[in-house]
C-alpha cells in the first residue's frame, strides 16, 4: 500500500530535502505540497483530503501556521476528530516550539525535528499511517514537561473527573502511560505481563476517547494529575 503524503513548509529547500528522501521509498509517495497553512488546508478542501494519508506539517509558518492547521485538517467545526482526514505530524525545531504541544491537542499525531535522520523519518511516517504515535513515551514526556510550564491553565484540576470511565487498575496504567512508562516498564512495576498492560492501554483509549499515548499525556497534564517535572 503506498502512502500518500503532504509536505507543509515555507521553506522550500527543506521541503526539497523532505521530498528527496521520502521519495526514494518504494510505498511512500509525496502527492501536494504547500508553503503555508492556509495553503495546506486549501489543497486538502479541493481534494476531499483523498490524495493524502499523512500530512508533515511545520510550526511556524505565515498566513496561517501549524497549529491552526492542523486544527481545521483533524477537527470539525464541534472540536471533534473529523472522519478520514489525514494523520498529521508535526515538525518542530531543537529548541522544542511550545506551540506543537497546542497542535498535539489540535489532533496531531506526534512530533519531528526537523533534523530528523531519513530512516527515522521514513518509519515516523509509516508508523502514523498505521494507527501509532510516532513519539517514544519518554521522548514524549520530556518534551511536555517543557510545555507544561509555559501553558496557561484553561480549567482547573478535573483528575477524578477524567478517569471516572476506569477502574481501579486502568487508572494505575493510564498514569504510567502519562509518566513515559513503556508497556515493559508498566508491566515490571505492576508484576502483569506485557500483553496484558498492552490489553489494559487500549481499552484506556477506547474508554477515554484518546488517539494513542501522546494524547494520555496531554489529558493527564490537563486534568491535573501531572505537573512539569514530576515523576
Amino acid at each position: 500500500m503506498t502512502i500518500r503524503v503532504m509536505l507543509v513548509d515555507d521553506q522550500e529547500l527543506l521541503r526539497t530535502g523532505f521530498r528527496m528522501v521520502l521519495q526514494s521509498q518504494p510505498d511512500i509517495e509525496i502527492t501536494a505540497e504547500a508553503g503555508d497553512g492556509a495553503a495546506a488546508v486549501e489543497v486538502l478542501a479541493s481534494a476531499g483530503g483523498a490524495a493524502v494519508d499523512v500530512v508533515l506539517m511545520d510550526v511556524r509558518m505565515p498566513r496561517l501556521d501549524g497549529v491552526q492547521a492542523t486544527r481545521r485538517i483533524c477537527l470539525d467545526a464541534d472540536g471533534l476528530p473529523r472522519p478520514g482526514a489525514p494523520k498529521v505530524l508535526i515538525l518542530t525545531t531543537f529548541d522544542l516550539d511550545e506551540y506543537a504541544f497546542a497542535a498535539l491537542k489540535a489532533g496531531a499525531s506526534g512530533f519531528l525535528l526537523k533534523d530528523v535522520p531519513p530512516p527515522e523519518l521514513v518509519t515516523a511516517i509509516r508508523s502514523v499511517h498505521a494507527g501509532d504515535a510516532v513519539v517514544a513515551p519518554t521522548t514524549t514526556r520530556r518534551m511536555i514537561d517543557r510545555f507544561a510550564e509555559v501553558l496557561p491553565v484553561t480549567q482547573p484540576p478535573s483528575g477524578p473527573t477524567a478517569l471516572a470511565p476506569l477502574t481501579d487498575r486502568e487508572r494505575e496504567v493510564f498514569l504510567l502511560v502519562a509518566q513515559g512508562r513503556s508497556n515493559g516498564e508498566i508491566a515490571a512495576g505492576l508484576t502483569l505481563s506485557e500483553a496484558t498492560v498492552k490489553t489494559h492501554v487500549g481499552r484506556i483509549l477506547a474508554k477515554l476517547g484518546l488517539r494513542d499515548r501522546v494524547q494520555a499525556v496531554v489529558l493527564a497534564y490537563e486534568a491535573g494529575l501531572l505537573r512539569a517535572g514530576s515523576r
